[in-house]
C-alpha cells in the first residue's frame, strides 16, 4: 500500500527554487510541493483549474463549474476543498452561492518548480 501524505492545509507560497542538478531539494520544500500536486492530480481538478483559467475574472461558483464538469456540486465542492487548502483557489460567499477565484501566482510557481530550463 503506498504511503499516504500527511493531511495538511498550506496556503502559503511556494518559494522553492526549480528542481536542478545541483542541490537536493529541502524536505520542507518537497512537502509543500507534494501537497499542491496532490491536489492538482485528479483529472476533474485539472478540469476546474482549467474552467477558471477561461473565465475573464478567473472565477465561478460551484452551480456553474458543476454542470461543465459533469459532476453534482457537492462533489465540486470537495475538490474545490482540496484546491483550497493547497492554495491554488480562493473562496468567497456570495449570498447562497460559494465563488472560488483561481491564484495564478501559486498555479505559475508549481509550473516554475518543475520547469527544468527556468532560471
Amino acid at each position: 500500500m503506498p504511503k499516504s501524505l500527511p493531511v495538511l492545509t498550506d496556503t502559503s507560497p511556494i518559494c522553492c527554487e526549480p528542481l536542478n542538478a545541483e542541490r537536493m531539494m529541502p524536505p520542507s520544500d518537497a512537502l509543500a510541493l507534494a501537497h499542491r500536486l496532490r491536489a492538482l492530480s485528479d483529472p476533474a481538478r485539472i478540469q476546474l483549474v482549467s474552467l477558471l483559467l477561461t473565465e475573464p475574472t478567473q472565477e465561478s461558483c460551484t452551480c456553474l463549474l458543476a454542470p461543465a464538469v459533469g459532476l453534482s456540486e457537492p462533489t465540486v465542492s470537495h475538490h474545490l476543498k482540496q484546491l483550497l487548502d493547497a492554495g491554488l483557489v480562493t473562496k468567497e460567499r456570495r449570498g447562497i452561492n460559494v465563488y472560488y477565484r483561481l491564484v495564478p501566482e501559486s498555479v505559475k510557481a508549481v509550473a516554475r518548480v518543475l520547469d527544468l530550463d527556468c532560471c
